[in-house]
C-alpha cells in the first residue's frame, strides 16, 4: 500500500510540472498587445478632392521601321488550306472570327468551337505587304491543352 502512495505521489508531481512548464506558452498567448488607436485626424469633407478624368487618347502605331524582320512561316501538314491566306480567304473557310485583333501589321484571328480554339497569326511577307496567314495555334476549348492544329482547323471549316 506504501508503494501505491508513492506512485500516485509521483504521478501527481508528475502533472504538477507538466503544467508548470505550460504557464510561459499560456503566458505568451495572453501578452499579446493591441497597438493603440491612431491620433491621426481624419480629413475633412473639404480636403478631400476628385481627380479629374484625363483626357481620352488615341491609341499610338508603332512606327514603321526600315529594320523590316520577314516572319518565320508554318510548315505542317494538313495546315496548306491555311497559311498564306490572307484575312478575306480565312474568313471564307471559317466565317466571322470570335476576336479580330490587330498591333500594328499584325493581326489575330480566333476561331472557337466546341472542340477546340484556333488562333490565326497573320503578318505582312515583307514591307507594306498585305498580312498573310504565317501561323497557327489550337487548344481544347474544355481546358486550354494543345490538340493537333490541322484536325482543329479541320473541324472549324465551314
Amino acid at each position: 500500500m506504501l508503494r501505491i502512495l508513492c506512485m500516485g505521489e509521483k504521478v501527481q508531481t508528475m502533472q504538477r510540472n507538466i503544467a508548470i512548464g505550460l504557464l510561459p506558452l499560456l503566458g505568451a498567448c495572453a501578452a499579446t498587445a493591441i497597438p493603440p488607436a491612431s491620433t491621426v485626424p481624419a480629413p475633412s469633407a473639404s480636403a478631400i478632392t476628385t481627380p479629374a478624368n484625363p483626357p481620352r487618347q488615341q491609341p499610338r502605331v508603332a512606327p514603321q521601321t526600315s529594320n523590316f524582320t520577314p516572319p518565320r512561316v508554318m510548315n505542317i501538314p494538313g495546315l496548306e488550306n491555311v497559311i498564306g491566306k490572307n484575312i478575306r480567304g480565312l474568313q471564307r473557310q471559317f466565317g466571322a472570327p470570335r476576336l479580330n485583333v490587330q498591333e500594328g501589321d499584325a493581326r489575330k484571328l480566333q476561331y472557337s468551337g466546341e472542340a477546340c480554339v484556333l488562333d490565326i497569326y497573320l503578318y505582312p511577307l515583307s514591307p507594306g505587304a498585305e498580312p498573310t496567314a504565317t501561323y497557327v495555334d489550337a487548344r481544347r476549348a474544355s481546358d486550354g491543352l494543345d490538340v493537333d492544329r490541322a484536325a482543329c482547323a479541320a473541324a472549324m471549316a465551314r
